[in-house]
């Protein structure tokens, strides 16, 4: 038998260290060939690590959260054989990792609190109190009834006109116990923590997010946009060609209108080294689509959308959604966007400030379509109306310019045609 060492290989792209997101296997476990044996998180994406040999697992090199260069070692696997280690050389220096960074909950111990107990749990004959009653008790005993969780109104009192006493405390409470375990808990006082550790895509999220609003000077402008005809476009597209084409959402359109804007405003299908001061307006438009994917925000990019018709750009907005929610999703196609469309579907309300993906200098952030009723040409009328809600980097883009190509996107929403008008 040998030892099978496998170090961390070098991803590319000049990357020198990754984070360990997670582990697939344990100290012990047996692994065939090109089973994932670990995640691993660089700036841009998840990667798997597979596994070369098949063998037993005896040491891992790291735990979850812990960042590692490339070519140190990740895993030693014995095998059938001589291995990859040398009987001659010197021992290779490996660590087992603790398990993964379990979620700890902390019961905090306190003084023992009861749940409120039903009414069916009452002893004796329970008094008919409004809720806003104020039932007959010292202040010792409502403190007394407050620690253990009761509701004084639900107490039967025994003392004269009906006075409670510590007694009846202790009697609702005996009483309680014999059902307790089908009493409700949805009052009883809850004093336990979970910590979660931030390591992998949060980690990454978080730290680029903080990186975003700290260099950016975010300014977000919001305006409201009637789509009732880019609407009633889509359906009918989709009546007449959806079972051949495939079904359009409306973010084909804005990707669109996107690309058609953008003509105009240059500035804004730009890209900002900060460190280097320099601002590179690109031809190109990559559109990155942000993507909730389990492991957290994601954002595939749709590369030159100013090539792709309405279908196009559907297509492939859908393969790189799944490509991303599964994992799947490889560096290139995380990378490289010049602008951010970002929304939250039905969810997305009425307002948003949507933060930037640097070095990008804009997001179009998509709130929700609801009806209301407008006034048009002077009639009241009932609409479908959505809201913009976008962000800017104030270092590169004026308002009054942020503004101006708002307003195209919506003339070109608002009078559809004018989308394919060359």
């Amino acid at each position: 038998m040998g030892t099978h060492v496998i170090k961390m290989p070098d991803i590319g792209e000049g990357i020198a260290e990754v984070e360990l997101s997670q582990w697939h296997v344990k100290v012990g476990d047996m692994v065939v060939e090109d089973q994932v044996l670990a995640d691993v998180m660089t700036d841009k994406a998840m990667v798997d690590i597979p596994s070369p040999v098949h063998g037993k697992v005896i040491a891992l090199g790291g735990q979850p959260g812990e960042v590692m260069a490339v070519g140190s070692i990740l895993i030693s696997i014995e095998v059938e054989g001589a291995g990859n280690v040398k009987e001659s050389a010197q021992p290779v220096a490996v660590k087992e990792a603790p398990a993964a960074a379990p979620k700890v909950e902390a019961v905090v111990e306190s003084k023992p609190v009861a749940a409120p107990r039903p009414a069916a749990a009452c002893q004796g004959p329970m008094v008919a109190r409004e809720a806003d009653e104020r039932p007959l008790a010292s202040p010792a005993v409502r403190k007394h009834a407050l620690d253990l969780g009761i509701q004084l109104r639900l107490v039967h009192g025994s003392g004269p006109a009906g006075r409670i006493l510590h007694e009846d405390l202790e009697a609702y409470l005996a009483q309680g116990q014999s059902n307790a375990s089908t009493a409700t808990a949805a009052y009883a006082q809850r004093n336990d923590e979970e910590q979660i550790p931030v390591i992998g895509m949060r980690r990454k999220i978080a730290q680029r997010m903080q990186d975003a609003t700290q260099r950016a000077a975010h300014f977000s402008y919001v305006e409201e946009i009637d789509v009732t005809a880019v609407e009633e476009l889509r359906a009918h597209l989709n009546e007449k060609h959806g079972a051949t084409r495939g079904k359009l959402t409306l973010l084909p359109f804005l990707v669109r209108a996107l690309v058609v804007a953008l003509r105009d405003f240059p500035q804004i299908n730009a890209r900002y080294d900060d460190e280097a001061q320099v601002i590179t307006r690109l031809g190109a438009v990559h559109v990155g689509v942000a993507t909730q994917a389990d492991i957290g925000l994601m954002v595939p990019v749709v590369r030159h959308a100013e090539t792709r018709s309405l279908w196009d750009s559907a297509a492939e907005i859908s393969r790189l959604a799944t490509a991303a929610r599964t994992g799947k999703a490889s560096r290139d196609e995380l990378s490289g966007s010049t602008i951010t469309l970002t929304s939250l579907g039905a969810l997305g309300g009425i307002v948003s400030t949507p933060v930037l993906n640097l070095p990008e200098v804009a997001i179009v952030g998509v709130n929700k379509i609801v009806e209301r009723p407008m006034v048009v040409k002077g009639q009241i009328v009932i609409r479908k109306m959505m809201n913009l809600s976008s962000s800017f980097d104030h270092r590169v883009v004026d308002g009054m310019d942020a503004a101006q190509f708002i307003q195209a996107v919506r003339g070109l929403l608002e009078q559809p045609a004018t989308l394919f008008v060359e």
